[in-house]
């Protein structure tokens, strides 16, 4: 099931996203539901065309848990070793964005990089001291991210707050896909001017993290209580670059759909 939130004429709402992806947005619809996903799922009898509503992002958590060099290339990239323990920092609500949203560059950096990380969606009742088994279970569904850093700040400053909390620096979407295996999928990013112009910039498989996803989760929730609609970003493959204003970047990840956001200063 692919659970999305959006805007329609009458307001906002969640809904179940009816159609295969893979044919195109022009033939898929949006049913929508009563009230938040999480529970037994009631249709309210309205249904639109995808093209006819705005895709949200799918949920707004109360705190975004990241991952840092779980992926063992992307941290040779950096010249970091791979941690023996999960690598945990924050990115506030605040830097949540939705599909086709902008990123938007800030005036402190000249160096902001796109990161395409799955997203892991926590559902109720939540995750607080969870074994590997109750992880699983607190698992809603998963998504696209798009970690977006400032590397020169994240180096000048010692600590990653400032270089991954901008307004903008977390686009995740399109929507949340349940009853997913993601034990081996693909994570693909694409960067460029226009959509017959995209270069391929990231290509890893989830099979290659450090730390699975349930591993990833009971520790975190050893950690912090992981409250439903929070979202735990698990990490990078190799090949992150740099964004410059008129870049559109994509996270595309097997089996969930594709995030698509444009970059363009701070007005």
């Amino acid at each position: 099931m692919r659970i999305a939130r959006f805007a329609h004429a009458k307001g906002m709402s969640f809904g179940v996203v009816e159609g295969e992806p893979e044919a195109g947005p022009q033939g898929l619809t949006i049913a929508e539901i009563e009230g938040h996903p999480f529970g037994q799922i009631q249709f309210s009898g309205a249904r639109w065309a995808l093209s006819d509503v705005r895709l949200l992002s799918p949920i707004l958590p109360s705190k975004v848990v990241c991952v840092g060099r779980n992926y063992a290339e992307h941290a040779a990239e950096h010249g970091s070793e791979v941690p023996k323990e999960p690598l945990l920092f924050l990115k506030p609500s605040t830097s949540v964005i939705g599909p086709r949203d902008a990123i938007r560059l800030p005036i402190f950096s000249k160096q902001v990089e796109h990161e395409a990380e799955l997203a892991v969606v926590i559902g109720a009742p939540g995750a607080r001291r969870a074994d590997r088994a109750a992880a699983e279970r607190a698992i809603f569904g998963y998504t696209c991210a798009n970690d977006v850093t400032a590397r020169d700040l994240q180096r000048a400053d010692g600590q990653w707050t400032r270089a991954k909390g901008f307004d903008s620096f977390c686009p995740i979407g399109p929507w949340i896909t349940t009853g997913l295996d993601v034990s081996d999928l693909e994570v693909r990013c694409e960067v460029g001017r226009n959509p017959e112009e995209m270069e391929v910039r990231q290509l890893g498989r989830t099979k290659d993290m450090v730390f699975d996803v349930p591993a990833l989760v009971s520790y975190i929730s050893h950690v912090m209580t992981l409250l439903p609609g929070d979202v735990v970003l698990t990490g990078t493959p190799a090949g992150v670059s740099p964004l410059t204003d008129g870049d559109t970047v994509t996270v595309r990840i097997e089996g969930i759909g594709e995030l698509t956001n444009p970059v363009v200063p701070v007005a």
